[in-house]
C-alpha cells in the first residue's frame, strides 16, 4: 500500500510530514487529511492562521497527489457529496 504525506503550508511556511501515513488510496489519503484539517483546526482556535493554510499531500516520490485548502475541510457538502480531488 502506497504512503502518503501531509505538509501544512501557510503562506510561505512548510510544515513538513517526516512520517507519513500508509493508506489504501488517494480517497483514503482525502479522508485522512479532511480529518487532520478538522483537528488542527479544532485545536488551533477560531482565529487561527491555519484557516488560510493549505494541507499538500504528497506520494513515496514527493509528487503532489492534491492540495487540500484547509476551509474546504469545514464544508458540510463534503460529507455528502463526492470527492474534491
Amino acid at each position: 500500500m502506497p504512503r502518503y504525506y501531509f505538509a501544512t503550508r501557510v503562506g510561505e511556511d512548510l510544515v513538513p510530514d517526516p512520517d507519513g501515513r500508509v493508506l489504501r488510496d488517494a480517497d483514503e489519503a482525502w479522508a485522512a487529511a479532511r480529518d487532520l484539517i478538522r483537528a488542527l483546526l479544532r485545536e488551533s482556535g477560531p482565529t487561527s492562521r491555519l484557516f488560510s493554510a493549505i494541507l499538500e499531500v504528497t506520494d513515496e516520490a514527493g509528487e503532489i497527489v492534491f492540495e487540500f485548502p484547509f476551509p474546504e475541510a469545514l464544508d458540510p457538502q463534503g460529507e455528502s457529496g463526492g470527492r474534491l480531488h
